[in-house]
This record gives C-alpha cells, sequence and structure tokens, in this order.
C-alpha cells in the first residue's frame, strides 16, 4: 500500500541528498530521505571498528569547507558542525631531511631551500598562481553547466549567460585553464620546480581518487579541484579535521533537515523508482512499500540510480550509453589505524602539531606515485604505494582515550578490477550487481593485508617504532567500497574527475543541470557537476533547478511560508 504522499522523495542519505532535503524542508516542503545503510551519511560517517574506545572516519576523513549558503541557511554551527584546521604538508623522506610546507612563508621558503633554492621561489609563484586560478575556477563549481550544444531557446539563453560570465576572463585565464584541463601534473609541476621532493608531495593532489597516474593527461585539473577547497569567503585550499569525524558532519545535516521538518529513513533501500508516462510519481522499496511524490532527487551513484532503479525503457537509448561509460575506477585503499601513541619521525623528533596534526606524504618522488599506478595498470597491487595520511586524534580529543590516537591512511593502487567480485549474480555488469548481497566476503583480502603491510612499511622506514605502536587496523579496498558504500569501482567522487567527465559531460551531456530524462527526477550525486568532496554543491544546486521548474512547487512553499511568518 501506498504511504501518504510527500512532495520530495531523496534516495541516499549522503551528505549532498541531506542538503537539499534540509534546504526544501525549510521551504515548507514535505521531505522523506530513505537510506539503505543503518545510518546516513554515505561515505562521510564516523565508526567504531574496534569498539567504543575508537572513533574512525572510515572513509572520507577531511571536508572541503562548504558554501556559506549551507551552513548559514542550515544552521549547522547549531547542530554541532564544527571545524579544526589541517595542519601542513609533512613528508619525511628514508634517506635525509623530510620535507615540510609550513604556513608561514619565511619558514616555508627555508624548508624547501633544504632540497632546492629555486624550489623555494618557484613555490611562491606557484601559489600566488593557484590563488588567481581559485578566483576563476571557485564560481565555476558553483555554476549550474548550460546545455552545450542544444540550440533550443532556453538552452541558448543559458549558453549565453555562461558566455557573459567569462568576458571577465583574458587570454591568459583561459589559457590557464586549458592547460590544467588538458595537462598532466607531471608536466606542470616539472615545468616549475627540480627537486625530487616537492616534484613527488605536489603531484599527489593531482591524482587523489583517480584511475590516473601523474603522468596522465587531465591530472593537473584534479590538483585543481582539491586546491580550491573553499568556495565560499574562506582560505585557498582550505580543509579541516570536523569535530568528531565526518558523522558529525552529516550528522548535523541530519539534524538540521529533521528540524525542518523532514522525514529521515534508515534501513530503507529503494528497489525501484516509479514512472509513468515519461514522469516519476514516487519510489518502491526493497520490502514493497511505495512511497509517492512527484519530485524525487537520486543522491546515489547514477550507474545504481540509472543502471539498476530504472528500467532502460524508460529513458533514451543515448543517455543510457552514457551511464553505461561513465567511468568509475579507482583503485583506492584506506588503512584506518588505532595507536597507542603517536609516531617519532627521525626528521622530526618530538611532538609537533604541524607534523602530526598535518597532512603526512608518503612519495619521495614524483616517478614514485607513477610507478605504484603502473604497478596497478599491469594488474598486480603496488609494490610501494604512496600514502595521504592524517592522525586527527591529535586536535580532537573525541576520537579516542588519553594518550592513543587513530591514523587515516588514505592509499593508492591496488587494481581498479578489485570492486569487480563474484557476487550473486555472476557475470552480471557493475550496475547490474549492485544491491546484490555478496556471496562472500573480499576475495583479495590476503593481498590487501599485504598491501598494507608494504605501506606501514614505509612508514617505519621513516619513523622506526611505529608498527609496535599499532592496536588495531582496518583496511578498506575497492571491494568493500562498492558492496558496502556504493561507491562504484571504489570511486570517491561518483565517477571520475577527467576531462571527458567534468562541466556539462557531468555525468552525461544534456544532463549535467541536476535534471534527468525523467520529468520531476533530478540527481544530486558527487557525480553531478560541483561533486568530488564534501562540499554539498550539488544538494545546493539541486534545490536551485527544483525551485525553478516546479512553479506549482515554489508558489505552495511561497504559501506556506507566509502562512508561517503570519
Amino acid at each position: 500500500m501506498p504511504s501518504e504522499p510527500f512532495d520530495v522523495v531523496v534516495i541516499g542519505g549522503g551528505h549532498n541528498g541531506l542538503v537539499a532535503a534540509g534546504l526544501l524542508a525549510k521551504r515548507g516542503a514535505r521531505v522523506t530521505v530513505l537510506e539503505r545503510r543503518d545510518q546516513v551519511g554515505g561515505a562521510a560517517i564516523t565508526e567504531q571498528p574496534w569498539g567504543p574506545d575508537f572513533k574512525m572516519t572510515a572513509l572520507s576523513y577531511v571536508v572541503s569547507l562548504m558554501p556559506p549558503t549551507i551552513l548559514r541557511e542550515l544552521q549547522l554551527e547549531r547542530h554541532g558542525y564544527r571545524i579544526l584546521p589541517q595542519g601542513p604538508y609533512f613528508a619525511p623522506r628514508p634517506d635525509g631531511p623530510a620535507l615540510r610546507l609550513p604556513d608561514e612563508p619565511a619558514a616555508r621558503h627555508a624548508a624547501i631551500s633544504q632540497f632546492s633554492t629555486h624550489d623555494a621561489d618557484a613555490y611562491e609563484r606557484w601559489e600566488a598562481w593557484l590563488g588567481g586560478l581559485a578566483d576563476v575556477l571557485a564560481p565555476l563549481l558553483t555554476e549550474t553547466p548550460p546545455r552545450l550544444g542544444s540550440h533550443r531557446p532556453t538552452d541558448l539563453l543559458a549558453q549565453g549567460r555562461f558566455a557573459w560570465m567569462a568576458r571577465e576572463w583574458d587570454q591568459r585565464a583561459v589559457a590557464d585553464i586549458t592547460r590544467l584541463f588538458t595537462m598532466s601534473i607531471a608536466d606542470l609541476v616539472e615545468e616549475e620546480f627540480e627537486s625530487d621532493a616537492m616534484r613527488g608531495v605536489l603531484s599527489v593532489s593531482g591524482v587523489i581518487g583517480t584511475w590516473a597516474g601523474p603522468r596522465s593527461a587531465g591530472t593537473a585539473y584534479v590538483m585543481a579541484h582539491h586546491k580550491v577547497g573553499d568556495v565560499g569567503d574562506g582560505q585557498l585550499g582550505a580543509w579541516g579535521f570536523p569535530e568528531g569525524g565526518m558523522g558529525s558532519v552529516t550528522r548535523a545535516l541530519r539534524d538540521a533537515a529533521m528540524s525542518f521538518g523532514a522525514d529521515v529513513r534508515t534501513n530503507t533501500s529503494v528497489a525501484r523508482i516509479l514512472v509513468r508516462d515519461g514522469a516519476t510519481y514516487g519510489v518502491v522499496t526493497e520490502k514493497g512499500d511505495e512511497i509517492l511524490a512527484d519530485c524525487v532527487i537520486a543522491a546515489t551513484h547514477p550507474q545504481i540510480t540509472f543502471l539498476h532503479q530504472l528500467d532502460a525503457a524508460d529513458l533514451p537509448s543515448d543517455f543510457v550509453d552514457d551511464i553505461r561509460r561513465w567511468k568509475t575506477r579507482s583503485g583506492t585503499v584506506k588503512v584506518n589505524l588505532a595507536l597507542d601513541r603517536l609516531p617519532e619521525f627521525s626528521s622530526a623528533p618530538g611532538f609537533d602539531p604541524d607534523v602530526h596534526g598535518g597532512t603526512i606524504v608518503l612519495a619521495p618522488s614524483l616517478d614514485h606515485v607513477e610507478n605504484a599506478f603502473q604497478d596497478a595498470v599491469a594488474g598486480r597491487p603496488a609494490a610501494a604505494p604512496f600514502a595521504d595520511i592524517c592522525i586527527p586524534s591529535v586536535f580532537d580529543r573525541t576520537l579516542a582515550p588519553e594518550g592513543k590516537h587513530v591514523m587515516s591512511m588514505f592509499t593508492q593502487w591496488v587494481p581498479c578490477a578489485w570492486s569487480d567480485a563474484k557476487m550473486g549474480t555472476i557475470g552480471a555488469s557493475t550496475a547490474d550487481r549492485v544491491g546484490v548481497v555478496p556471496i562472500a566476503a573480499d576475495p583479495h583480502r590476503e593481498e590487501l593485508d599485504a598491501y598494507a603491510d608494504r605501506v606501514i612499511a614505509q612508514v617505519e622506514a621513516v619513523a622506526p617504532g611505529f608498527t609496535s605502536s599499532i592496536l588495531h587496523r582496518q583496511v578498506i579496498g575497492p571491494y568493500d567500497m562498492e558492496n558496502t558504500y556504493g561507491l562504484i569501482g571504489g570511486n570517491i567522487f561518483h565517477g571520475e574527475l577527467s576531462p571527458a567527465q567534468l562541466f556539462h559531460m557531468r555525468p552525461a551531456p544534456g544532463y549535467a543541470d541536476y535534471r534527468t530524462p525523467i520529468r520531476g527526477l533530478y540527481q544530486a550525486s558527487s557525480a553531478t557537476h560541483g561533486g568530488g568532496g564534501v562540499t554539498g554543491i550539488p544538494g545546493l544546486k539541486v534545490v536551485e533547478q527544483i525551485t525553478h521548474d516546479r512553479a506549482t512547487l515554489r508558489d505552495r512553499l511561497r504559501h506556506t511560508a507566509i502562512r508561517k511568518r503570519g
């Protein structure tokens, strides 16, 4: 039997779905959020894999500051949203001094000069260049992509508005954007820096979460995407640790949505999106319950939404082909540790908040990073993975008992095919397999454990005694990322940030404006424009699109607001 109808059903209780639900509920819509797991948050949750003493953010581990609009409208600070700034880069090396990039310019120049005075001077120019790029890229992240190539009058008008926005770009800005979208991060950093230390550290931000090595075209943009960091009025590249782990962010979003009247349901998996005459009218859950609404927002991976929860006959064939071609490879492995003490680095003895509270990078050279990718391309886990490491408990003492700590190690690569384990439907495509209960645990468990051993050995080489400090560990590979967290292929962005999958192509040409071929069905996953990182931009933008499209709903919400004020 169908339930009482809602105005909006949101599929997926990740951060984007919760942002959309909260903003719509605040405007007076009757909204329900359906999350298949037993808690909201998607990949941004705080878990306790080793019991109550330690809290660990299993996957997503830092937050790029959300646009001020979201923080203000949802009043997130009232619900416990608090960000602790992440410290600077620290890159220990087994064969010499560590590279440090402190915030203070003179100290940073001196630190880099240990490796190259040329690089120390070049880094100041590099930061200034990135700052100028942020002025161009940040507005693009919150701009709804126009339907490029469409000749419909309304689409031509949108293209014209975009062209008008771009009028302020000079020839140099256009050239820089072109370089970012086409160049590799290797070519970019090798033009500016000469030392292995600088090239290695700076290459990492170009390949985080991607199935591409630093010599692959387009990785320069991935670096810029991460460096923008804050699209509001904050600091360039501002990233931080949420107090209480990433779960505190999505809990704040949930509590804000519920405070405005949104209904949030966990353990509620959607089996099918209902469509009649080209329009949605609700969803059916795995338990067979119908939940009716003439507006549905899919905040899940597009291959789940369009290839699993919809009948292909309800979609244009070229759109289905685009979604099937959507590249969502990764090969990342998250290694989470509980420690009985902080690591002591040979190159930085004693406690230093800029070291232990910063970003610890294991990437002694650009070739080290590239070789790790080439291992995975050849079908074997990296012999020497690179790692992006942080210890959030240095600043957030709610995560571990006194004197103990939790460490997050984001590492790459293992073969991307490791997400493709045998499932209940043998031989099915990735999209068709989603939602099928796996018949066995990760078949690459032993190889993953050996891979994690190699990552830990690299830390041991720069921090003797580190291995003996480990109390517990959790190793999450592509199989678990796909089957537990819904990240197809293990890709943290719901789709690769490659030149062929950006802006008006994300996730399909003609549908980068948060709409879909089904009337009333919208999309707001990280695979849409502005996604990639915990920013909430897709959730914000889909609400703008819905209120623009739906005059009836907009009028009703206006009348509701008037009644509330009265």
